[in-house]
Parts: structure tokens; sequence; C-alpha cells
């Protein structure tokens, strides 16, 4: 049996999303990181409020509430759903749609943190991740959202090779890259959105739906320089050194009288 950890969710702009579920293991290491960082900054709070007397204890007691139950929620709303552990290990927080997380999801599933932890130590959380088929502890549940790996950009991957076209008409610098982001991008459109996109230049490509995306994708490897197989090679340029001729191939021996 082959365990998916891999869910995918369309936007309403048809863009496709592949949200890599993060387990239990990675979240526990993300959450010790987090708090080893929270304890030495309690500390060191501790060690500056200590010359201000009760005043400076009462501060103290305000400053670790306010880090044990606000610390994740501001890091996950202002710095892209990542608190600094979560970060360290590549990992975000986002809503179960796939879209970036907010105020209110973000409060809510931290301040059920206090259910996760019962009886002891997350153990009504860790069995809740275990059961569930996206590793959601009741904070997740009750607020919909999903720890999912950061995925790093796709533009890497470059184009799709097929049989590259010329276009049929000039193209400006704006439409050349136009055409070769759609190349870029086509993994992260799902299909009729990629025939959509294909359709609006009908024109320039004389074909729709799949027979469209293929044929723009034919002259975006165009307009990066690839070029046929059996086509000639074109000559090279001036001052370039010429290539070696090939050698004869040896005289047949004469045959005998």
């Amino acid at each position: 049996m082959r365990v998916d950890t891999i869910r995918s969710r369309a936007t309403p702009e048809g863009v496709n999303l592949n949200l890599r579920l993060a387990g239990p293991p990675v979240r526990l290491l993300a959450w010790g990181f987090d708090a080893v960082l929270m304890a030495v900054t309690q500390s060191i709070i501790a060690l500056l409020m200590s010359i201000l007397g009760q005043v400076g204890t009462g501060l103290l007691l305000l400053s670790i509430f306010a880090i044990t139950w606000f610390y994740p929620v501001v890091f996950e709303v202002l710095r892209a759903g990542a608190t600094p552990g979560k970060a360290a290990f590549g990992l975000q927080v986002v809503h179960d749609d796939g879209t970036p997380i907010g105020l209110s999801a973000s409060l809510l599933r931290n301040l059920l943190r206090f259910a996760d932890f019962l009886p002891t130590a997350y153990g009504a959380g860790l069995v809740s991740m275990l059961l569930s088929p996206n590793f959601q502890r009741l904070g997740d549940l009750a607020a919909g959202t999903l720890v999912v790996y950061r995925d790093e950009d796709d533009a890497s991957r470059g184009v799709a090779a097929v049989p590259p076209i010329p276009p049929p008409v000039p193209l400006d610098l704006r439409e050349q890259r136009a055409v070769i982001d759609f190349g870029l991008r086509l993994n992260t459109w799902n299909r009729d959105r990629r025939a959509e996109l294909a359709g609006i230049v009908e024109p320039l490509v004389g074909a729709r739906g799949k027979a469209g995306v293929t044929r723009l994708l034919g002259i975006a490897n165009w307009l990066l320089g690839r070029r046929p197989a059996d086509e000639e090679p074109a000559p090279p340029a001036a001052g370039a050194p010429a290539a070696p001729a090939a050698p004869s191939a040896p005289a047949a021996p004469e045959s005998a009288p």
C-alpha cells in the first residue's frame, strides 16, 4: 500500500496547488525549535525584569502568557504561515484549500493547543494527527488548516520539450516573454485553464484545446532557441573556427589483373 501525502487543490483561477503534508516527526522537530527559542526569550526577559521587583514579576508573567499563546499567531500571520521553527524545517501553515492562513484561523488553531496537550505532552494532538488522513491535530481540524512543506519556485523546471515550431507572425519582446512564461507556468494550471489560456491566442496557434496548448509550447521552445533535430545547423558566426574536415576514406586496393 502506498501512503500518499500530497493533496491537490484547484483555485478559482484554475491554478493547481499540490500540498505536501508534514507528518508528526518533522512537526515535532519544528515545535522543539520554537520551544527552545521561546524559553531563551523568556529567560532574557526574566533577567531584565528581575531588577524591577514586584512590578517586574507582574510584567514577566504577562510576557510569558503573551509569548506562550501569541508567539505562533504573530509569525503565522505575518511570516507566511511559518514560525521560526517551521521555517527552519521548510514548513508552513495554510488553510485546507491551500490559501494563506488568516488571523482568525491562526488564533483558533493555537488557542486550542490546550485541548491538544491533554492528557499530557500533546497526547490528544498526536493521536489526532495519527488518525487524520491529513495529519491534523484538534486545532487544525477546528480551524480548517494544514501544515505542509513550503514548495520551491517551479520556474526552474523549464519549458516542457515538444517539437519546436516557428511563430507564424513576428512577435515583439513582450509577446515572446508571455509565450515563454506560459511554458514555464504550465504545470501550475489544470487542464481546463491551460486550454482556456491557449484559446486566447488561437489566431497565433491556429488550434484550440489540447492541440492549441501543444502548439503554443512548440512556439515557446522555438523562442528559446530549440530547433528540430533534422534542421540544418546555423552557419558559424564570423571569426569562429571552422570545424575540422572529416578524414577521407582510404582508397580501395586495385584489383589483380
